[in-house]
Formats: C-alpha cells, sequence, structure tokens
C-alpha cells in the first residue's frame, strides 16, 4: 500500500472539509476520553500506595476533578486550533475578548465563586473527606458526613442517609462545626421536665437509672436543674456518646424511656395549661341557673 492508495482516504480526513472536522472530533473525543482514564487510574494507584495516609483525601479528590477539567479544555484548544473554520472563528474573537470576558464572568459569577472557594477549601482545609459537620440549613441544624467535595458543591451525608448539597462559596462564608477535628466523643444534652408537685430527687433518680441503662453511653455527667419554668421544672441530662449519630439516636431513646418510668412511677411531665377564674357571670346566665336548680 503505498501514498496514491492512500490519499482518497487521507483526503476524507483533511479539517477543512466537514467529514474530516468530524473525525478528527472523535479522534480528540477518544484521546480525551484516553487522558481521562489514564490519569484516574494513576491517581487511584498513588492513593492506593499512600498506607500512611500522608495525601488528603479531599485534596487528591477535588485536585483529580480540576485536572480532568483541564484536559478537556486542552482537547478542545488544540481540536479548535486544528480546524481552519474555528481557528479563523477564535481569531476574530480575540478582537472582543475584553467584552467576552466582562459577560461571561458577570453570567457565570455564582458558578466561578464556586469554583474558587473550592480552592480556598482544599488550602485551608477546615474539614476532610469523612469528617462530621454541624451546619445550618433550609432545613435546621444538619450534622452530616462530608462525602464529597466537587468543583462546585459540597455533599454531606446525614446519619439517616439523606444528602445535604452546600455550594462552595456558601459552606465557605459561614459558620461550622467541625465534630470531627479533634475527636469523634459528643456529648448528648437532652430536656426533661417535671410538674413542681413531683419530689425533684426521686425524678432526678429515675432519669439517672435510666441513662445507666442504655448500652451506648459512654459515661452519664450529671442531670442538673436547669429552669424553673412557668408550669415545668427543667433538668437537663448530659451524657457522653461515641459520635454525633450515636448522640441523635440516645436522645430520642433517653426521651421514650423516662416517658415509660415517668408513667410508671406517676410522675407527671406537665404542659401548658390555663386556669380561668370567673369573678361575675352575666346576669341572664345567673337567673337561667337559679330557675334550673330550683
Amino acid at each position: 500500500m503505498n501514498w496514491k492508495n492512500l490519499q482518497p482516504w487521507a483526503s476524507h480526513v483533511h479539517p477543512g472539509t466537514w467529514s474530516g472536522a468530524l473525525i478528527i472530533l472523535a479522534f480528540f473525543v477518544l484521546a480525551g476520553l484516553l487522558l481521562s482514564h489514564l490519569l484516574r487510574q494513576g491517581i487511584r494507584v498513588v492513593v492506593a500506595r499512600d498506607h500512611d495516609n500522608r495525601l488528603d483525601r479531599m485534596s487528591v479528590a477535588f485536585l483529580s476533578k480540576v485536572a480532568s477539567a483541564f484536559v478537556w479544555i486542552l482537547i478542545l484548544m488544540l481540536y479548535a486550533h486544528m480546524i481552519p473554520a474555528l481557528d479563523r472563528l477564535a481569531t476574530a474573537l480575540l478582537a472582543s475578548v475584553s467584552v467576552a470576558s466582562v459577560v461571561f464572568g458577570l453570567a457565570a459569577q455564582s458558578t466561578l465563586s464556586n469554583f474558587v472557594a473550592g480552592f480556598s477549601l482544599i488550602f485551608y482545609r477546615p474539614f476532610r473527606l469523612g469528617d462530621k459537620l454541624q451546619i445550618s440549613a433550609p432545613t435546621g441544624v444538619e450534622t452530616g458526613t462530608v462525602e464529597d467535595v466537587s468543583l462546585g458543591y459540597t455533599v454531606l451525608k446525614t446519619y439517616d442517609n439523606r444528602r445535604v448539597i452546600i455550594s462552595n462559596a456558601s459552606i465557605s462564608n459561614t459558620t461550622m462545626v467541625n465534630l470531627s477535628a479533634r475527636e469523634a466523643r459528643t456529648m448528648a444534652v437532652v430536656p426533661i421536665s417535671i410538674g413542681y408537685d413531683v419530689d425533684i430527687d426521686a425524678a432526678r433518680a429515675i432519669i439517672l437509672e435510666v441513662a445507666a441503662g442504655l448500652p451506648e453511653i459512654e459515661e452519664v455527667v450529671g442531670c442538673p436543674v436547669t429552669n424553673l419554668g412557668a408550669s415545668s421544672v427543667d433538668f437537663s441530662l448530659r451524657v457522653w456518646c461515641a459520635d454525633s449519630g450515636v448522640a441523635a439516636g440516645v436522645r430520642n431513646a433517653l426521651l421514650e424511656a423516662v416517658k415509660k418510668r415517668f408513667d410508671a412511677a406517676g410522675i407527671e411531665i406537665p404542659y401548658a395549661y390555663q386556669n380561668v377564674q370567673i369573678t361575675k357571670l352575666p346576669e341572664e346566665f345567673s337567673k337561667a341557673e337559679r330557675a334550673n336548680t330550683e
């Protein structure tokens, strides 16, 4: 097979024709997929050989996404440079690149801020993959494990397997509690109320007995009276648990167990109520009441 035999085929791959541009595009797409795959495999090998955990898993995952995006941008630039039509179009657009960059920057302001915030999370490292965070969300205070940090968003997995997705810019500008920064041990604080007619010492003894009987509790700190409310005496039971997920379950178990023991012991858990005192009845009602009694 000589050049004359290959010449008809080479004419179809010429970048100046539509068929050639499409064929070259297919080659570039395959090259991009191959490079991305090799990049991911190389990162997996490096992480697998890091037995001493010297590499930050969150940084590696984030930078691998950035590298993959850079590979595709490079592929796109090389392809545009090879195709004459696209190359001329890019040259023509260079004259208005300043205006285009301003428009693009305004249109993608939130996206770019999330991207830059991702780098700040990697640089300052307020948390890592696997850390437990407590953060404010539209549903209230959420506690979850950092599952992923992408180019734009951070994903938290809660103890009930929900996913809380927060933009990197938002999580960089908010106050969070890193429950894994020092140690996973977490204190559960459980408020419990009794009526004013109940013996405080007897109620506290029942609460402490219930807490001591739960295997999930590592240590019972105490159960002091914290408030004398309008209709109740308020305790604050404080116990140590292995982590925040266990603490959330312990709180629910304690409330249920204490309610059952209080019911068995005849101890009242008060609820808000009002006493209405009538000092004077309407005259019509008084006449009707007297007529009924007669």
